[in-house]
């Protein structure tokens, strides 16, 4: 009989993660969604110029007080960041658990995006900027990441509902591949309506933060 040695390492690597560990890194995915859209919200209501209706949250970055929404970018991607690393290690195994965290820390690094390269001004804000938004290299690049960031997420979503159907819950799985849709269509429709726009990115946001929740909630199959 032969006997196949493993290194310590492998071991390691293999062996199952702590359920609670794994729980706790994935709260970062729980916080970042509610933390981020309060903070925006906050500062929507105190900065002079800014209009829910005519500017997007991202623009509070902008102006004297704008540092405060580029922390909150990092701090979002941060904490979206440790919510993939918790949800990898939660659906180790498991349908989508490879991908569906993959696609989430894509979505992570897009906030850090918006951080390094700001959005343009426009519509007025901040106070004493024109109405026409003149696109500018790093508006471009803030666009794209977003772009990226939010197909990363309803591509995440359709994927995170593979687990949620292998657990048995199956209303989840049908409203997380829904959610995507309703993102979608705010995206499409933010040409005409910068609001439909931030309902629909924010829908996202705290449907991904319920769906980590649900998914590092359910018991351990292994």
């Amino acid at each position: 009989m032969t006997h196949t040695l493993t290194a310590p390492h492998d071991i390691v690597s293999s062996a199952p993660a702590p359920r609670p560990a794994a729980r706790w890194t994935a709260s970062g995915g729980m916080v970042a969604g509610p933390l981020f859209l309060a903070a925006g919200l906050a500062q929507g209501v105190v900065r002079d110029g800014f209009d829910f209706t005519r500017n997007a949250i991202s623009q509070l970055a902008l102006g004297e007080a704008g540092w405060i929404q580029t922390v909150n970018f990092v701090l979002a991607g941060a904490l979206l960041l440790a919510g993939a690393a918790g949800l990898r290690r939660v659906l180790c195994g498991t349908p989508g658990g490879t991908w569906g965290p993959v696609l989430v820390g894509v979505f992570a690094v897009s906030f850090w995006v918006a951080a390094a390269f700001p959005a343009d001004a426009g519509a007025g804000f901040p106070v004493g900027a024109p109405e026409a938004t003149v696109m500018s290299g790093h508006g471009a690049v803030h666009m794209f990441g977003g772009m990226v960031g939010y197909l990363a997420l309803c591509a995440a979503l359709v994927v995170l509902a593979r687990p949620l159907a292998a657990g048995g819950m199956q209303g989840w799985a049908v409203a997380t591949r829904l959610v995507p849709v309703v993102v979608l269509a705010g995206f499409m429709a933010s040409a005409a309506s910068v609001l439909a726009f931030t309902v629909g990115a924010g829908l996202g946001l705290l449907w991904l933060t319920a769906v980590t929740a649900r998914l590092a909630g359910a018991p351990a199959n292994r």
